[in-house]
């Protein structure tokens, strides 16, 4: 019985510069630059636990313990490496309203949100693209073929080519850039859901340090004059 063929049977650098070379173009012909280096940073998220807001919210908690015992003025000097929850502090200390600082911090998460989502569209868009690239490649493929009818030895080059790229295509798309798009959306998700949970920690610190409008005595009435008979 025959075995399966060697993989370097398989491997074919033409098809595979077409197919990956034209899946990056056409990715980055319909991508901002900036949203593509962070869709090549967001594969750190792969390997990372599932976000978590326990360490804001017990940060939230210090910092009100903080201000309870100095006064708000002194969250100024505390160290917040998360941007959204500084940007937040940094609102209270300031004097906001409560229903500003909550507007602020659910801005940030909305904002987080879509430049997440927008490294998504990044990898579901490579994964359209990859199968399309593969016609490409088969098509050259074929047309090099056709080219070479009358010398039989490249014919078989040519083959590979239209075959591979195909090949190629489709496995880039579903081995690769598809299980990577859902995986950072489930990401994105996790993390949305995990940052709601600290607006109203915030909300409730703002409300409680939120400056006390003066309040003016109220004026005594006046008497009437008497009149004189």
């Amino acid at each position: 019985m025959n075995g399966l063929p060697p993989l370097s049977q398989f491997l074919d650098p033409a098809a595979l510069a077409i197919v990956l070379g034209g899946t990056l173009v056409a990715t980055l012909l319909r991508t901002p630059w900036r949203d593509a280096r962070r869709g090549v940073r967001a594969l750190g998220a792969l390997v990372r636990a599932p976000y978590s807001a326990e360490p804001l919210l017990e940060q939230i908690t210090h910092l009100a313990r903080i201000a309870q015992r100095h006064g708000v003025v002194t969250l100024d000097r505390s160290v917040i490496t998360d941007p959204d929850l500084a940007e937040a502090i940094g609102a209270i200390v300031d004097g906001e309203r409560p229903e500003a600082v909550l507007t602020r911090t659910r801005q940030a998460r909305m904002a987080r949100v879509e430049r997440h989502l927008a490294v998504v569209d990044i990898w579901a868009g490579a994964a359209e693209a990859a199968p399309a690239m593969g016609m490409v490649g088969t098509l050259i493929g074929l047309a090099a073929m056709f080219a070479t009818m009358n010398d039989p030895q490249r014919i078989g080059g040519a083959m590979a080519i239209a075959l591979l790229a195909t090949l190629y295509g489709a496995l880039f798309a579903n081995l690769v850039a598809q299980p990577i798009a859902a995986r950072l959306r489930r990401a994105a998700r996790i993390e949305a859901f995990e940052r709601a949970r600290i607006e109203l920690p915030i909300a409730a610190l703002a409300a409680r340090e939120a400056p006390v409008a003066a309040v003016r005595p109220p004026t005594p009435p006046r008497r009437p004059l008497a009149t004189v008979a």
